[in-house]
């Protein structure tokens, strides 16, 4: 970081990278989210990637309990929420503890003095006599150590609240003192504090006090050698707002269905880290969406397909657990080739796993994970703001080739935030539907749901059309008519023509792009779903060292796209980085016979650029 003014005023830089910590009760996700609303209004360029505990309620105090948001902004394109950070924020001695390793040498901490208390210190492992605020272990760090909770109880003293009451305002102080070192506006939060607490003025009193308390300090303490400024990033024009995964993911669903003129159906039961497509789509009834919170997966996904038999759009949406249970009903969506999208926002496992952790371990069970040959498309969303064109393609897929689609996010990216420039209703795609059925598509005066056109796709006859009237259920169809056939040489038929239809999905998806790099050489890069941005900064890293190395990003999983063998072949290594075991590469080995190097993770955290850089140079070397 290059000084350009005095270090009294401050540094220009061109990014940073900010990590808050402290216990689950300390609202960590609420600064660290205001902080990112304040950087978008900022017009930097951001990533962001919040930590949840695994547990609701952790013990205070322990390292299972420490909440983390980390953020990194700049006045260029951003891609991750960085590796190390520049600072790192801490409300008592089990974030430190936890997250000291995430602090580049130098860096600067910010330390909560009363989170270092002798109960404290001993709930996260720590002995009494071993405060590292004092014991001269962070020396080689900007340490600032400040009496937190007790100037937060001063400044908003006189307004009647109790010492629990004034605790909950520190984390605004954090905030503001952040604001002040890397100068981010304070208005917004301001007004974001009026409105949430419109009902009750002391409490917004005490908290606009406690966040000008912290930006004060900041101005006025000595120990602090200036401020940061972060240029504005330089960005299209248009209307942008910060968005997390999920609700882009949501807003997609809605356009969807509003391009199509449908009705939005989604059937769901709340679990993390989907919940928030919910919440966020229950908010929007003006839109025609209708919202339903079954009591089991399997209704939910039983009442989506049913939405879709009456002519809507029908959506349902978990996690992997969920999944799990939705797989029976998923397998009679295919076979009835009715419009579906499966939304899994993948989380770490088995089982519970880890329910607030990320992992991309689902992706076989995607293409697998049903009885019988019963292939389901598959899209997968690669970053925040990218949930909202997948979920639309996803949709325009399901409605135009009739058939569930399943739509892969992960808890990386569902949670994880960015700036995202709205699009215009007009440079969204048209959405063709196959419910225009007439007397034009009778033989002989009589309605045949499974008569097809040339690319497999079937009509979609909606309930109460007279003369229309099909059958339908889980037992095989026979071809053109839908009765009810146990005959073998049908089955076999009608499997092939399932199977071929996905495949024909080939066309609609049109070729894959390289990313980055030579459309030739020695190393590729393959990623997908929330690897992306991280993939993208590394390749990136590599290639300004001297290094060839190129990048393809895969959206369409199933079918692949139809040149994705001639890429491959164009290079003599082929990485696939995953946060799995290597399912990806899995399929790729078995379907182009691809001798593929797997770099894999399964630690409920996302790759960071230095791994994947550090295994591409050992492979280069």
């Amino acid at each position: 970081m290059e000084n350009s003014i005095s270090p009294k005023e401050g540094k220009i830089i061109d990014q940073a990278v900010i990590r808050f910590a402290g216990d689950s009760g300390d609202g960590i996700q609420l600064i660290g989210s205001e902080f990112t609303n304040a950087t978008a209004i900022s017009q930097n360029d951001l990533g962001t990637f919040p930590d949840f505990p695994a547990e609701i309620r952790a013990p205070v105090g322990t390292l299972a309990g420490v909440s983390g948001f980390q953020i990194q902004f700049g006045s260029h394109e951003i891609y991750t929420p960085g590796d190390n950070c520049d600072t790192l924020v801490v409300m008592n001695a089990a974030a430190l503890k936890k997250n000291l390793s995430t602090l580049k040498s130098g860096g600067i901490i910010i330390a909560n003095e009363e989170g270092f208390d002798a109960k404290n210190l001993r709930l996260a492992g720590i002995e009494a006599g071993d405060n590292p605020l004092k014991n001269g272990s962070l020396d080689n760090y900007e340490l600032h150590t400040v009496n937190v909770s007790k100037i937060t109880r001063e400044a908003v003293s006189g307004l009647g609240l109790g010492t629990k009451e004034a605790d909950r305002c520190k984390n605004m102080f954090v905030l503001g003192l952040l604001y002040w070192l890397y100068d981010r506006p304070i208005i917004p939060t301001e007004n974001f504090i009026q409105k949430k607490f419109a009902k009750n003025a002391d409490i917004a009193s005490a908290n606009i006090r406690a966040l000008y308390a912290g930006y004060n300090y900041g101005e006025t303490a000595e120990a602090f050698n200036g401020r940061f400024e972060i240029k504005p990033a330089s960005i299209p024009p248009g209307v942008y707002r910060n968005i997390t995964g999920n609700i882009a993911l949501a807003y997609g669903l809605i356009a969807a269905a509003d391009k199509a003129g449908l009705q939005l159906f989604y059937g769901t039961y709340p679990i993390t880290p989907a919940s928030d497509i919910l919440h966020e789509l229950s908010k929007h009834k003006n839109f025609n969406v209708l919202t339903f919170q079954a009591e089991d997966e399997i209704a939910a996904i039983s009442s989506a397909i049913g939405a879709s038999y009456g002519g809507a759009l029908g959506v349902t949406g978990s996690s992997g657990p969920g999944i799990d249970l939705k797989t029976e009903a998923m397998g009679l969506a295919m076979m009835l080739e009715l419009p579906l999208v499966i939304v899994n926002v993948q989380r770490a496992g088995p089982s519970t796993g880890m329910p607030t952790k990320t992992e991309q371990a689902d992706l076989l069970q995607a293409f697998f994970g049903r009885h019988g040959e019963s292939p389901i498309p598959i899209v997968a969303a690669q970053s925040p703001s990218d949930c909202f064109f997948a979920a639309y393609e996803a949709a325009k897929a399901a409605l135009e080739f009739m058939t569930p689609v399943i739509l892969l996010s992960d808890g990386f990216i569902a949670n994880g935030s960015e700036p995202w420039k709205f699009p215009q209703s007009a440079e969204l795609s048209d959405i063709t539907l196959r419910n225009n059925v007439g007397s034009r598509d009778m033989i002989n005066g009589k309605y045949y749901p499974y008569q097809r056109d040339e690319r497999l796709v079937r009509k979609w006859a909606l309930p109460g059309k007279a003369g229309f009237q099909n059958r339908i259920g889980g037992i095989e169809k026979e071809d053109v008519t839908g009765n009810i056939s146990y005959d073998a040489l049908n089955h076999q038929h009608m499997t092939n023509i399932r199977k071929q239809k996905v495949e024909n999905i080939a066309a609609f998806i049109g070729e894959i792009q390289l990313d980055n790099g030579k459309s030739e050489g020695d190393i590729l890069l393959l990623s997908w779903g929330g690897t992306y941005g991280t993939v993208k900064t590394a390749v990136i890293e590599l290639i300004n060292e001297g290094i060839e190395v190129s990048h393809l990003h895969l959206r369409w999983i199933n079918p692949f796209p139809s040149n994705l063998r001639d890429i491959l072949s164009s290079f003599s290594k082929i990485i696939i980085p995953e946060i799995n075991m290597g399912q990806l590469a899995l399929l790729i080995k078995a379907q182009f016979r691809s001798d593929a190097i797997q770099l894999n993770k399964v630690q409920g955290l996302p790759f960071t650029v230095k791994e994947i850089t550090d295994f591409v140079r050992l492979i280069e070397s």
